[in-house]
């Protein structure tokens, strides 16, 4: 998939993306429209990341994704995806404990436990199962839009009873035509020999970018994916959760997502701190891009960016634009602690906002809840307090809605505001962390010359520019200095041809 998309220009993917609406508007949403949900159709015109999904998994092979979006499209009508929820699933499935989201991997991505040897093959409830299944991808997909899941299928103590192929198909189309993008790796855990044929008819059906996702591992190795402390007592982890219904766990976040409680009012003057130290280069991050120069002419926001992790990638939602649009960068060093979120309000009245995070102790916010004008940005500070570092599993959460236009924004207004806000009016993006490979250099028993000599091909623009202005300014010093010899050695020298004349004149020697 990654070749297909480096084969293309950001240009060409959004031609793709513009002929494959047109097509399904064509061939297949004009024929039967009541085939689809209203709902499902509408994103698909509006959300351009939802159509690259599908190209991307189809390698941009138009003919291929229509297909799939169109098998896509009515399986969520069949299922009802949009209106599903936990009393739509019988209350049997979820205190059987066969499927749940607990717990992260290395990566942070979300774990979906499938415990087979829970699963009993039952014709008559596969159609309930799989709406069991839909209900967990299709919970967490709306909480954590764009986010990938790792499934550990746990096979320890299954056996062929177990094993319903069915079942199992279907849960492979979940992740190869419903859900793009969503699967991140899938871990195979202590499969018994005696499924090696049941496993040679399921990988038949996988596609071979399905199949590169598969890790197969035991309980010696399962600790190279995941952490410890994500792992239950009998794989070898310390984890003591055991899943139990009612009610459900929180299915995202491992701690309630709270508000940010206090806000960064040290900002100006960790900025005038940050204006006298010397930039450290940044060790690189996959999939982030950041830029430290102000706009031209913005002399307030040289000063404000130095220090802050400017994000240049958009999440456009129908309220606000957001940048950055997945995630928050943190690192070690001064200049690494501190991000910043810009808001650009697309409608035309005002936008009420707040943020909440799942570690409110770590992280500072200014402003956390305030409101934005029609038209107008905002710029958000997250910074790490004290000592803190990041970590993977944290979350922000930033929720708006739109206000009327006579309601002022004042804090009162605000607090007034949020309380008969209807849920349905609030539009919600979701930022996971993440921590720069520069802490885990910076942590590391390394000299410092080996580490700047290993990140000297990935210096940010501003650190470099600060390099060159170190070094045009001990230039102008040494250009100062010679030109104050040769001022002296031009007086020396005039001085001496003026006694020569005048002894040539007189016929006296000075010596």
């Amino acid at each position: 998939m990654t070749d297909a998309r480096s084969a293309l220009s950001e240009q060409d993917i959004q031609k793709k993306i513009e002929e494959t609406r047109k097509r399904f508007r064509i061939e297949y949403a004009q024929d039967s429209p009541d085939k689809y949900d209203p709902r499902d159709v509408d994103r698909l015109w509006k959300d351009d990341v939802l159509v690259d999904g599908y190209l991307e998994w189809r390698h941009f092979v138009v003919e291929d994704t229509l297909k799939m979006i169109d098998e896509s499209l009515k399986w969520r009508k069949e299922f009802k995806l949009n209106d599903i929820n936990e009393s739509s699933v019988q209350k049997s499935l979820f205190e059987s404990g066969m499927h749940y989201l607990h717990g992260y991997d290395k990566e942070g991505n979300k774990l979906f436990w499938f415990r087979v040897k829970l699963h009993m093959k039952d014709v008559k409830m596969l159609t309930e199962k799989k709406r069991y299944v839909a209900f967990w991808l299709e919970s967490y997909t709306r909480r954590e839009p764009g986010i990938p899941l790792t499934v550990i299928f746990d096979m320890s103590e299954a056996g062929l009873s177990c094993v319903d192929m069915d079942l199992i198909k279907y849960i492979i189309n979940c992740f190869q035509v419903y859900y793009p993008r969503l699967l991140s790796k899938m871990l195979m855990y202590e499969m018994p020999w005696i499924m090696n044929a049941a496993w040679k008819m399921v990988k038949n059906m996988l596609s071979q970018d399905a199949i590169d996702k598969l890790k197969f591992v035991s309980k010696s190795d399962i600790q190279n994916y995941v952490d410890r402390e994500n792992l239950p007592s009998y794989m070898g982890g310390t984890d003591p959760f055991k899943f139990s219904y009612p009610p459900l766990p929180d299915d995202v976040f491992q701690n309630p997502i709270s508000e940010t409680g206090q806000e960064d009012d040290t900002e100006s003057k960790d900025d005038d701190l940050e204006a006298k130290d010397t930039l450290e280069p940044s060790s690189p991050t996959l999939r982030t891009r950041n830029v430290y120069l102000a706009q031209d002419g913005d002399n307030e926001g040289s000063i404000r960016w130095k220090g802050s992790r400017r994000p240049t990638v958009t999440f456009k939602g129908t309220l606000l634009y957001i940048s950055p649009d997945d995630e928050l960068c943190f690192g070690h060093r001064e200049g690494e602690k501190r991000c910043l979120i810009m808001l650009n309000n697309v409608t035309k009245n005002q936008v009420a906002f707040k943020v909440r995070t799942t570690a409110p102790e770590k992280y500072r916010v200014k402003p956390s809840n305030s409101s934005c004008g029609a038209g107008k940005s905002m710029e958000i500070t997250v910074s790490l307090h004290g000592g803190s570092l990041c970590s993977p599993q944290d979350r922000f959460l930033i929720m708006a809605a739109e206000m009327e236009p006579c309601s002022g924004g004042g804090s009162t207004d605000l607090a007034h505001f949020w309380k008969g806000v209807p849920k349905a009016k609030i539009m919600e993006h979701r930022l996971r962390c993440r921590m720069l490979e520069g802490i885990k250099l910076a942590l590391s028993p390394v000299t410092d010359r080996s580490h700047k000599m290993e990140t000297n091909g990935y210096q940010d623009m501003h650190t470099t520019l600060l390099q060159l202005m170190a070094s045009s300014s001990r230039l102008e010093q040494k250009m100062d200095h010679c030109l104050w010899w040769q001022k002296l050695l031009t007086v020396l020298v005039t001085a001496l041809m003026a006694l020569g004349f005048s002894a040539l004149y007189t016929g006296e020697w000075p010596f």
